[in-house]
């Protein structure tokens, strides 16, 4: 499954991924993505933000568990929670959902259903190996070893995304 072209082919491409509230899997795959692009010298031509579907946790900060998490793997943790504004369609290339309610909730939200299956995706379907139903199972009422199986499925697919982003930008700047 190859990558949408970007909405604007001149600015940066944009990504955004989406849980339900926010505050565990989306901004851990935030931070994460992240730190891939800029390893792989992506991170200028590569914009990623989060949010979530629901609107309990607007304006918190990333859940304790999930901060922790990532502390101790070495990425950052700063992140305000905010929810997903489906004007922002227009301006994000891919929109990456953790899990399949979250995802249904895009398609249902996206104003033109006919693209929304090329844009709107699972995230962990860039996971080589993922699976026939490729989703990252929210956390948030587990213990603490549920944020850290949760942090290597979202460290695998940011590496595939990574992987696939390189390939098109590397493309796209070839054609011109």
């Amino acid at each position: 499954m190859s990558l949408p072209e970007p909405l604007d082919p001149a600015g940066p491409y944009r990504v955004c991924l989406v849980c339900l509230g926010n505050i565990c899997r989306s901004p851990m795959a935030e931070k994460v993505l992240m730190a891939d692009l800029e390893r792989a010298g992506l991170d200028g031509v590569v914009r990623v933000d989060s949010a979530g579907t629901g609107s309990w946790h607007i304006g918190a900060d990333m859940d304790p568990r999930a901060a922790t998490t990532l502390r101790v793997h070495g990425y950052p943790v700063d992140h305000v929670a905010r929810r997903f504004d489906p004007a922002w369609f227009a301006t994000r290339d891919l929109v990456l959902a953790m899990d399949t309610d979250n995802l249904a909730d895009l398609r249902a939200l996206a104003p033109d259903p006919a693209t929304a299956g090329e844009r709107i995706r699972l995230f962990r379907s860039f996971a080589p190996g993922a699976g026939a139903h490729p989703e990252v199972p929210d956390p948030y009422y587990g213990g603490d070893d549920g944020f850290g199986a949760v942090l290597n499925m979202i460290e695998t697919a940011a590496k595939g995304l990574t992987g696939e982003l390189a390939a098109l930008l590397d493309a796209r700047d070839r054609r011109g």
